[in-house]
């Protein structure tokens, strides 16, 4: 449907108006007729086209006003250019009136028009090319037929020389930044000038000014350099008109990503104004608009393959260190050592940052989301990972107390899982809480709005504040398998330790010994017939194993799991004194995956015929899969500061093969 304008005549003068292609003029020939006047006839010139639209019907106006038609107040004219003017007022529209019996005209009325092309263009359907007048452009529709242009926010540093991400800043430093932005296109097409007074203008709302920023390429001959025109504190730019048929390209940036207050959508308008009189300001005529869906932030979750893994160096961990680097060596990714210098004593990495990417179609790149803690890494993100092509994003809280559930060991995501016929192709991110009947710790409020206003990774909260730590990587993972599910999912399992040791106790190994080379063990004599027999670990544990399986009801439901996709393995707990679970033996479920190749906690389990029959039992579970498992001694370096080998590491992984943009939320 074109757009339509309306435009007043006026008996006994020529007005003069411009007419952008692609947009119609309606003119009320009753109300510009002189009083005595019963019937008119149109004249036009050969690129214009004029219909005469009465109560019942729409005809075309021949170009040479052959034709008389009767005056009716609901008598209106629609004209539309067909092609731009070569010069200004090169085409015309003429209105003759007559009177009762007359053969000459008692007055006219006309119209000078100068016909203009005008289109604000963006890559509206995603296949990285600014096609011209997209009819999509102005809107946005999720999912593998929809449509719309996508926006990063810049929040990587192209300049080692400034201390913050790139959309903090109004300024190009160089072509590496241009490449973050989005190309938008404003095409015009005309003569050589516009009529006096006309001017256009490009301009956001005053709401998405700290949302979006645009960049202009000045004097592209003498130097190339880049200008902000739109964004902070400029709402408005005025478009140098240049004649002829002309492209002028832009460079937009996202600012900000989606929030509870931000939807992810910005708007950015250009009008053509037209003058009224010296002292009285212009008015639009015409307005094209473009909008952008900024790009989500999206968690990888275990499945998708490893590029990078982060462990800081603490005073004691080198035995830890050593075998991280094997494991890595062997998976083939590489590793990441964050000194003491940068860390100052704070091991949990897992804890302080959270991996994940943004993407456009002609461009993505990692971003690390930095963890409200602040702990003695708080640096580490943006002095030593954010950079060219690493984004950074952060939310502090302004009121609410920070806890252990703030940590990012306390986010997870899973794999890509269908629920009910509903898909979620990157999976669904995973937070733990307080249980739901009473008041507890849970992430901070502008986390879990940050992450639930991503939109493309649905989140469920969990309930882990039964834990002294109280993240989720304590009771599960997921592991990658081959296969239609590609996946199965880990829990921590005090029933499934308790059946494998009395299996052990059946078959005469009752009096083998665990903690058996466990550094700083305690000194006690620890047996399978002790565990057993030990009725309040029997009832501790029962009460986790009630708080597990109220979790694992959650994920059956909302990952859409049953209990082929569930592995359990063996782990024991023990209660603090305020009546909070913490592991008893190195949690396994806690492990770091890097493809095939598996990190696991070693468990120190009871030694029958010189095997820990826990490891053994878990290789038995993980290696028909395609699994390969390694078992790192954690005690003193992790487990023993209620922590194990996924909290003192971090994994960067490849992207999602999957486009965001195709998911229905």
């Amino acid at each position: 449907m074109l757009r339509d304008r309306t435009l007043r005549l006026q008996f006994g003068n020529r007005i003069e108006a411009v007419c952008v292609v692609g947009t119609q003029l309606s003119t009320d020939v009753y109300g510009a007729a002189p009083a005595e006047a019963v019937t008119f006839s149109v004249k036009h010139s050969d690129d214009v086209e004029v219909e005469v639209v009465t109560c019942d019907q729409t005809e075309p106006a021949p170009a040479n006003g052959g034709k008389r038609w009767p005056l009716d107040p609901k008598t209106i004219l629609r004209i539309q250019m067909t092609r731009p003017s070569t010069e200004a007022n090169d085409n015309k529209v003429m209105v003759a009136y007559y009177g009762e019996s007359e053969s000459h005209p008692i007055d006219q009325a006309g119209v000078f028009l100068t016909g203009v092309a005008i289109s604000l263009d963006v890559d509206a359907d995603c296949d990285g090319v600014v096609e011209k007048n997209n009819p999509n452009k102005a809107t946005w529709t999720w999912g593998p037929e929809g449509h719309g242009a996508i926006l990063l926010v810049n929040c990587d540093r192209e300049n080692p020389f400034i201390g913050m991400e790139d959309c903090q800043d109004d300024k190009v430093f160089s072509k590496e930044d241009l490449e973050d932005m989005s190309r938008m296109i404003l095409r015009t097409q005309g003569p050589e000038r516009l009529p006096r007074g006309y001017e256009m203008v490009l301009y956001i709302p005053l709401s998405d000014s700290d949302k979006v920023g645009v960049f202009y390429l000045q004097n592209p001959f003498f130097g190339q350099r880049y200008i902000h025109i739109l964004g902070r504190r400029k709402l408005y730019h005025v478009v140098k008109y240049t004649g002829g048929s002309a492209e002028l390209e832009f460079f937009v940036e996202g600012l900000r990503f989606p929030d509870d207050t931000f939807n992810g959508l910005v708007n950015i308008h250009v009008s053509l104004l037209e003058p009224v009189n010296e002292g009285i300001p212009p008015t639009p005529i015409f307005t094209d608009t473009v909008v952008f869906r900024i790009a989500p932030w999206i968690m990888t979750p275990n499945t998708l393959p490893p590029v990078t893994v982060f462990v800081c160096s603490v005073k004691d961990n080198y035995l830890f260190l050593k075998e991280v680097k094997n494991l890595v060596t062997k998976a083939g990714c590489k590793m990441n050592v964050c000194s003491g210098y940068m860390n100052r004593g704070d091991r949990w990495m897992q804890d302080e940052i959270e991996f994940g990417y943004i993407q456009a179609p002609h461009k993505g790149f990692p971003v690390v989301l930095d963890s409200p803690r602040d702990g003695g890494l708080k640096d580490f993100a943006v002095k030593e990972i954010l950079g060219p092509d690493f984004g950074y994003v952060t939310r502090e809280p302004l009121f609410e107390t920070v806890t252990s559930l703030d940590s990012f060991g306390n986010l997870e995501v899973s794999p890509p899982v269908t629920v009910n016929g509903k898909e979620y192709p990157l999976g669904r991110i995973l937070i733990g809480s307080s249980f739901p009947t009473f008041a507890g710790r849970r992430m901070t409020k502008v986390v879990r709005d940050f992450l639930h206003a991503q939109q493309v990774q649905s989140p469920v909260e969990l309930y882990s504040d039964w834990l002294t730590v109280g993240h989720v990587d304590e009771f599960m993972t997921f592991i990658p398998i081959p296969g239609k599910k590609k996946f199965r999912m880990l829990m921590a399992s005090p029933s499934a330790c308790y059946k494998l040791f009395r299996q052990k106790q059946k078959e005469g190994h009752g009096e083998a010994v665990m903690f058996k080379g466990y550094s700083g063990a305690d000194t006690k004599r620890v047996t399978i017939n002790k565990v057993l027999s030990n009725e309040i670990m029997v009832q501790e544990n029962q009460y986790v194993q009630r708080c597990i399986d109220w979790n694992r009801d959650i994920l059956k439901k909302e990952l859409g799991l049953q209990e082929k996709d569930i592995i359990d393995l063996p782990a024991l707990f023990k209660m603090d004194k305020q009546g909070k679970a913490m592991a008893f033996f190195p949690n396994m479920v806690n492990m770091i995956v890097l493809s095939r190749d598996l990190g696991i906690p070693k468990p120190f389990g009871p030694i029958i015929e010189g095997e820990c029959c826990v490891e053994q039992h878990v290789s038995d579970l993980l290696e028909p899969l395609g699994l390969v498992c390694s078992f790192i001694d954690d005690v003193s370096s992790y487990h023993q500061q209620l922590g194990e080998v996924h909290c003192g590491t971090n994994v960067q992984r490849k992207p999602f093969p999957f486009k965001w943009w195709h998911v229905v939320p």
